[in-house]
């Protein structure tokens, strides 16, 4: 078998097994009401040395129910969007990401990476583009929580964790 057909089937393989961890792990969590989405606006992180926008929210609740809060920083040609969304263990927005993240994907070029990981002890998704210098973070906290960051004009994935760093995911955790 050619060597791109090899990692074809590795990476089928690894996201079959992904979709089994899924499937076993959305049968004995049932959905709730997603927390008020100012409660998300809280826990976005204020970052020294940047500027942050008035954030946005949202909380819907027909016919899939979710809440976000997002806000974009700024300084100088840099820019970064956190966004922090309560699925509420709604398997329709939570089993595409848990899939790639139970799945151990990777994918490494000379443009870049793609991987799943963790971070802060939360299963993670990582993602950085070195031509148009962008990136990439998802984490996945207590199956329910998507922390999104996406940056842009970046020497690498390190200012990105660094807001993830700011961000209080044992209190987004406690979310009820």
């Amino acid at each position: 078998m050619p060597r791109n057909a090899q990692e074809v089937a590795k990476g089928f393989e690894a996201m079959a097994r992904g979709m089994a961890a899924t499937a076993a792990g959305a049968s004995n969590v049932k959905p709730v009401d997603p927390v008020d989405s100012k409660e998300l606006q809280s826990i976005l992180p204020d970052v020294p040395g940047w500027e942050k926008n008035h954030p946005e929210a949202e909380r819907m609740t027909s016919p899939v129910s979710f809440s976000y809060a997002s806000t974009q920083y700024k300084k100088g040609s840099f820019e970064v969007t956190e966004k922090i969304t309560d699925s509420g263990f709604n398997q329709l927005l939570v089993a595409p990401i848990s899939m790639m993240l139970a799945a151990g994907y990777a994918k490494q070029s000379t443009e870049g990476f793609e991987k799943s990981t963790t971070m802060a002890g939360f299963p993670a998704f990582e993602k950085w583009d070195k031509s148009d210098k962008s990136g990439q973070l998802t984490v996945f906290v207590d199956q329910r929580f998507l922390v999104e960051l996406e940056g842009s004009g970046m020497s690498d994935n390190k200012e990105l964790q660094s807001f993830l760093a700011r961000t209080d995911l044992k209190k987004l955790a406690a979310t009820k």
